[in-house]
């Protein structure tokens, strides 16, 4: 007998429709698993086997083919299981197939027939509802998280033996839906809400003492998504700075949120806290012995990697020149792209990598180069200090529009008595520069400033003849290329809108052209 069950995996961060086909013969008692299906797909036999005997049915002894549809793509992970279980049962009469018809059925089996929670549901059911799927059987471990896709009827299911609705005696799903139902999930006609991101709390800027300009620029990334560069000795706050960068972001949309939310729901990384989508932009901190596929994606079928991860929020490296030069050059296309393109022999894998990129490192190995005070002294020779500095390349540097050091306090009597912003009144004047932003955009009916190059970025930003003049004038003058020259431009709008000034003026690019500094330092 033959029987087909509707499931789905995860290609990339997007759902995939796959046909799980069994089919039943006479023959030596065996099962073979066909469709290119990876080691954990193979030994899915040995789980539905055990979950079957262990829940009250019988596993035929007769020659069993399972197939997954399409054929020719890999297939992988557990969320299989149940699909191929309810095949099975199907197939040999132990239940009816009546009750599977435009349904879909995702979950690992554990041996005694529990039904366990499985990584990229939000994706699966996003590409089943855009293909008319309108019935959902899953675990409950992930109905929270699939009521964020509204318009589908979720049934959740703790143990494989729900499935034999006769044995229950019952007439359909809506009665195993209501029995199982718990008051912390809402099943249907459920709405996608925004929560925040459980998490670590990383400080605030009120607590670090001085440094103004560095803060300073800290507001302006984050008003405009803009990459920085901080360089400085040891214990001068870079890092401090850069983990309260998050804090003044604006949060996320529910687009916005609802693509971050896929992505750590693919990864199978979704904090189990949460009870909406993640509104809070991601920060992301790799060690820096990561490797380039760790930090870009990677893996037979290619899983996101930390810049995928960091999407819509910060990809921040501690100590940039320590990070393998190999794995600081992947960035470059994603940094421009904001898409990272991964190919396969039998495929080609697209994730989103639209990041705030933020670095930090010492001068020198030692730290102390050009910044000594007291005892402290460089002790790296010209060839080591060049050495490492290489490790930052100039294509790398060209994509970072704030580059400042960042130096040790002169006084801590001066810096205590001047007054210092807290991440609320940053916050505050980053909303004010985004509102300020739309509202420019609206009236000129043009795409934001990091979706436009050349000519059309510099017809948009509308930038006085004076400010055009020094802005040329820094680019004869500093050497930079095309692509710093549009950075610095975007910067300079950027610059405007927290000052709410309708147009480019030569203020504005004075403070532009000043944090390109450390780019001349490696030239």
């Amino acid at each position: 007998m033959f029987s087909l069950i509707k499931s789905a995996s995860v290609y990339g961060v997007d759902g995939k429709g796959i046909s799980v086909e069994v089919d039943i013969a006479s023959g030596l008692p065996q099962i073979n698993i066909v469709g290119l299906p990876d080691p954990a797909v193979r030994e899915s036999v040995e789980r539905v086997r055990a979950a079957l005997k262990n829940s009250g049915f019988t596993f035929p002894m007769d020659r069993i083919t399972v197939n997954l549809a399409p054929a020719d793509l890999r297939k992988e992970g557990t969320s299989f299981d149940l699909a191929i279980a309810a095949g099975i049962l199907t197939a040999s009469g132990q239940i009816s197939a009546v009750h599977f018809e435009n349904t879909l059925l995702l979950g690992e089996l554990s041996l005694n027939g529990s039904v366990r929670p499985v990584a990229g549901v939000l994706a699966m059911l996003e590409q089943a509802k855009k293909v008319g799927v309108q019935r959902v059987l899953l675990p409950i471990g992930n109905v929270k998280e699939a009521s964020w896709i509204s318009g589908l009827e979720l049934f959740a299911l703790s143990h494989l033996n729900e499935l034999d609705l006769q044995k229950q005696e019952q007439d359909g799903w809506e009665h195993i839906r209501a029995d199982q139902a718990h008051e912390s999930f809402s099943f249907k006609n459920s709405s996608s809400t925004l929560a925040e991101t459980a998490g670590d709390d990383p400080g605030d800027f009120g607590d670090v003492i001085g440094q103004h300009q560095a803060k300073r620029a800290m507001l302006i990334a984050a008003a405009g998504k803009h990459n920085i560069l901080l360089s400085g000795p040891p214990g001068t706050g870079k890092t401090m700075m850069i983990r309260r960068l998050p804090g003044i972001l604006p949060p996320l949309s529910e687009q916005e949120a609802l693509e971050v939310t896929k992505i750590y729901s693919v990864a199978g990384k979704l904090p189990g806290s949460s009870h909406g989508l993640l509104a809070q932009p991601p920060f992301r901190a790799p060690h820096h012995t990561v490797s380039a596929g760790g930090l870009i994606g990677g893996g037979s079928i290619p899983k996101p990697g930390e810049v995928t991860l960091a999407h819509r929020g910060v990809l921040f490296l501690d100590e940039l020149p320590e990070f393998p030069r190999q794995v600081l050059e992947v960035l470059r296309q994603p940094l421009e792209d904001r898409i990272v393109t991964i190919s396969r022999s039998k495929a080609v894998f697209q994730f989103p990598a639209s990041i705030m990129l933020a670095a930090s490192y010492n001068p020198c190995p030692c730290g102390y180069y050009g910044h000594e005070y007291g005892d402290k002294r460089c002790t790296c020779s010209s060839s080591i200090i060049s050495r490492y500095r290489s490790k930052i390349s100039g294509p790398l540097l060209d994509r970072i529009d704030l580059q400042l050091e960042v130096p040790r306090p002169i006084s801590l009597d001066h810096v205590a008595a001047s007054p210092s912003l807290n991440t609320a009144q940053m916050k505050a004047l980053v909303r004010n520069a985004v509102d300020f932003q739309k509202e420019r955009n609206a009236n000129n009916r043009s795409k934001s400033k990091g979706e436009l190059t050349g000519a059309s970025l510099r017809k948009a930003v509308n930038i006085k003849p004076d400010a055009i003049g020094l802005l040329e004038h820094a680019f004869e003058a500093l050497g930079i290329s095309m692509r710093a020259y549009d950075r610095m431009l975007k910067l300079s709008r950027t610059i405007a809108d927290l000052a709410s000034s309708e147009s480019i003026i030569e203020e504005h690019v004075a403070e532009a052209i000043q944090y390109r500094g450390l780019e001349r330092q490696h030239s």
